[in-house]
C-alpha cells in the first residue's frame, strides 16, 4: 500500500489515536515527532489550513483531524482488524458519540481544569454530566465496540492517561471508581492491551503537555489585562 508516515506527537491524544489504529492493523509506520512551536516544513505543506497535528501520509497523500483518519484507516486496510461496526446504524451512532467525545467530554474536561474560583465548581459538574452520559453507553458491554475494542474505544482512550493528566493540573478529580464504575472498568481493560499499552507515553509527559498549554493560555489572560 506504500509509505506510511504520522506526523504528531505521542503525548497528545488525537496523535496516539491514530498509532493505536495502525498497531490493531498490523501496519508498519514511521512517526515523525513535530514540534508546534516550531512546526516543520512538511506539516505546513501536508495542513496547510489548520497547521496541527495528527497528519496521515500515505502515498504521499495527507489525511487530517485524528476522528477521520481512523476511518481511512479502517477503510485502506479493511481486511485485518475492523474497527467500525458492521451495521449501519452502530456506525452512525459510533460516529455520533465520537464528536460527543471530541466536542463535549473533551472540552468540559479542558474548562474544569483552566477553572478557578467560583467557576471551577460549575465547571466540573459540567464535565462529570457529559462523562455520565458516556458511562451509560458503555452499560452491559466490555468494550464500546462489544468483546473487542473498535473505533470508539480508540476515540474515548484519552480518558485512560490524558484524563489523569488533567486532573493532576487542574487539581480536581473527575473520574473514579465509586462515581463512574463501568467506565473506570473500562479503562482497566483498555489500557492493559498490548497495542494501546505500547503507545502510551509516560504520563509525566501527558501532565507537561497539558500544563504547558495551561500556562500558555493564562500568559495570554495577563497580557490583555
Amino acid at each position: 500500500m506504500g509509505g506510511v508516515k504520522v506526523l504528531g506527537l505521542n503525548s497528545s491524544f488525537p496523535c496516539v489515536r491514530v498509532l493505536w489504529a495502525l498497531k490493531l492493523k498490523g501496519v508498519n509506520y514511521e512517526i515523525v515527532e513535530e514540534n508546534l512551536l516550531n512546526k516543520s516544513p512538511l506539516l505546513l505543506q501536508m495542513n496547510p489550513i489548520h497547521k496541527k497535528v495528527p497528519v496521515l501520509i500515505h502515498k504521499d497523500k495527507p489525511i487530517v483531524e485524528s476522528l477521520l483518519i481512523l476511518e481511512y484507516i479502517d477503510e485502506v486496510w479493511k481486511t485485518t482488524y475492523p474497527l467500525m461496526p458492521e451495521d449501519p446504524y452502530d456506525c452512525s451512532m459510533a460516529r455520533f458519540w465520537a464528536k460527543f467525545v471530541d466536542e463535549k467530554v473533551v472540552v468540559t474536561a479542558f474548562e474544569a481544569m483552566k477553572s478557578e474560583g467560583e467557576g471551577k465548581e460549575v465547571a466540573i459538574v459540567a464535565a462529570k454530566e457529559t462523562l455520565e452520559l458516556l458511562e451509560k453507553q458503555i452499560e452491559g458491554k466490555k468494550f464500546f465496540g462489544g468483546d473487542e475494542i473498535g473505533y470508539l474505544d480508540l476515540v474515548v482512550g484519552w480518558i485512560c492517561l490524558w484524563l489523569p493528566a488533567i486532573e493532576q493540573v487542574g487539581g480536581m478529580k473527575l473520574l473514579d471508581s465509586s462515581t463512574f464504575p463501568l467506565l473506570y472498568q473500562w479503562t482497566q481493560c483498555f489500557v492493559h492491551i498490548p497495542a494501546i499499552h505500547e503507545c502510551l507515553p509516560p504520563r509525566e509527559k501527558a501532565v507537561d503537555y497539558f500544563q504547558t498549554g495551561l500556562n500558555y493560555l493564562r500568559s495570554l489572560d495577563a497580557s490583555k489585562k
